[in-house]
């Protein structure tokens, strides 16, 4: 069998699930994660034969997408910021809008205006992959970057694609919800667990059945526990000045920012995403200092 034929295969046996565009990119990508041909190249040899190695290296591949995993877990790496990030069922795959994200706290960070946050310390909460830790810091170098995940599984990942970026992180296992230290930063950065219980029944099959739920959901009674927690954290070990930021549930930006406020932030930015949601938090110091924690 040849590539062209191949693809012929991967449309019968996909076309369920994802539509002809869909599949035509996800054959694309596995075509070049298991035989390392571009999109030209993959033109170039689509009538030549494959060889049975890769060809069982392709079955197996389909094999996995037909029971709707993702295709970067079939794969098991995927492009965040620019950067290659190994990913499994212990970690979420990185979305578009929390690139959105390290780039608004990139901008705030290397501004004129945070002249004082230069030479900082950033820390990630719930870092999952290590995405949002690893792209600050490859972008962001003179700063000190630290990240926390409750999942030692996560931070084994985390690690890993630590390493493999050449960035120096340091990792934490702890659950932020009971989670105390002295240490100060200047950034504290997070996308937690914004998922509510009644948005699951209306998300996809594969998303549930493949990405790690402790990740993703919280209950409907407490859909902001986790904002609440690091706020409170950062009310403590925030440095004067320090930006506080979030991805956030697109429904709950309102409820977000007023919970900022009423924790006495300050200079609070309630960002949209590409798509027009209510995507991203922003907020720099407090209103007055508690320091009797």
């Amino acid at each position: 069998m040849n590539l062209k034929q191949l693809l012929h295969h991967f449309t019968n046996e996909l076309i369920a699930i994802y539509d002809e565009q869909e599949i035509i990119s996800i054959f694309n990508i596995t075509v070049e994660h298991i035989s390392g041909f571009n999109r030209s190249q993959l033109m170039l040899n689509a009538d030549a034969e494959i060889e049975d190695v890769k060809y069982n290296e392709y079955l197996l591949a389909l094999s996995r997408l037909k029971t709707g995993e993702p295709l970067q877990y079939v794969i098991g790496d995927t492009v965040f910021y620019g950067l290659t990030f190994k990913v499994s069922g212990a970690v979420l795959i990185p979305r578009p809008e929390t690139e959105e994200l390290v780039d608004w706290v990139i901008e705030r960070c290397g501004s004129d205006q945070s002249k004082t946050l230069k030479n900082g310390s950033i820390l990630d909460i719930g870092t999952g992959s290590g995405c949002i830790a690893i792209s600050l810091k490859k972008n962001l170098d003179n700063f000190k970057v630290s990240a926390i995940d409750v999942s030692e599984s996560a931070l084994a990942i985390a690690s890993e694609n630590a390493q493999l970026n050449n960035a120096e992180i340091n990792f934490i296992h702890a659950d932020i919800l009971s989670y105390k230290s002295t240490e100060m930063y200047d950034v504290i950065v997070s996308n937690p667990p914004y998922i509510t219980m009644e948005e699951q029944k209306a998300m996809h099959k594969n998303v549930l059945e493949n990405e790690p739920h402790l990740a993703l959901f919280v209950s409907n009674e407490e859909p902001l526990i986790f904002y609440e927690a690091i706020a409170e954290f950062a009310l403590r070990n925030l440095n004067e000045n320090g930006l506080l930021c979030f991805e956030i549930n697109e429904y709950l930006g309102k409820e977000t920012v007023q919970m900022l406020y009423d924790k006495s932030f300050i200079n609070i930015e309630l960002r949209k995403d590409m798509q027009g949601k209510d995507r991203m938090v922003l907020a720099s110091g407090m209103k007055l200092r508690n320091d009797s924690f």
